[in-house]
Parts: C-alpha cells; sequence; structure tokens
C-alpha cells in the first residue's frame, strides 16, 4: 500500500504560480514512476505530469511545457510540480498518483491522492 498526500493548491491570478507538494508514505520502494493529474468540473481526468522515481527523467502534457515543472525529493519522498504562469484554464483538482511502469495513461497509475484544488483568476 502506498499513501499519498497533497498540499499546496490555491487561489491565484492569471500569470501567478503555485508549487504543489504530494507527501508519499508506505511501500514506496515499489514505486516507478509519479504522476500528477488533474480534473476541471464535467471533465475527464487528464495527466499533466509525470517522472521516473529513481532516474528522475520527466514528461509533460504539451498544454503545460515550458510553464510547469516536476521534481522529485527522494530523502523526503516528496513530489513537486512548480507552476508558473497559470491561466484560468488551468482551473482544476490537481491528485498526484503512484504507477508502476512509465505511463501518462492515468489508467496506468494504481494510488491516488485526495486531491488539492487549483483556482486561477482572471
Amino acid at each position: 500500500q502506498v499513501q499519498l498526500v497533497e498540499s499546496g493548491g490555491g487561489l491565484v491570478q492569471a500569470g501567478g504560480s503555485l508549487k504543489l507538494s504530494c507527501a508519499v508514505s508506505g511501500r514506496t520502494s515499489s514505486i516507478y514512476t509519479m504522476g500528477w493529474f488533474r480534473q476541471a468540473p464535467g471533465k475527464e481526468r487528464d495527466s499533466v505530469a509525470v517522472i521516473s522515481w529513481t532516474a528522475g527523467i520527466t514528461d509533460y502534457a504539451d498544454s503545460v511545457k515550458g510553464r510547469f515543472t516536476i521534481s522529485r525529493d527522494n530523502a523526503k519522498n516528496t513530489v513537486y510540480l512548480q507552476m508558473n504562469s497559470l491561466a484560468p484554464e488551468d482551473t482544476a483538482v490537481y491528485y498526484c498518483a503512484v504507477g508502476f511502469a512509465w505511463t501518462m495513461e492515468r489508467t496506468g497509475y494504481a494510488y491516488w491522492g485526495q486531491g488539492t484544488q487549483v483556482t486561477v483568476s482572471s
């Protein structure tokens, strides 16, 4: 079992920045990939960014490339999502998740946090 707790969401004006954190506990030795996803009202949960737990390889959704940065601190068992140049369309509940293979597909992730709300005002 793996437990995840997100934090760092909030309300920010367009053009602003936020940094999300995801603390991971439990059987962390089995983790291969960590991912950030987001879900806006009435929409599906989409991938935002993923990072391999050991090598630190990253990948991003096209909509956030150049604005968002995913990183991890293995010593702290924490994954971060630095979000810059935020726009109203970034408004969503953001979730972190644990996967056991390299993928950006939601179905490849087995454990999920409770989510943190990010709201970007225009």
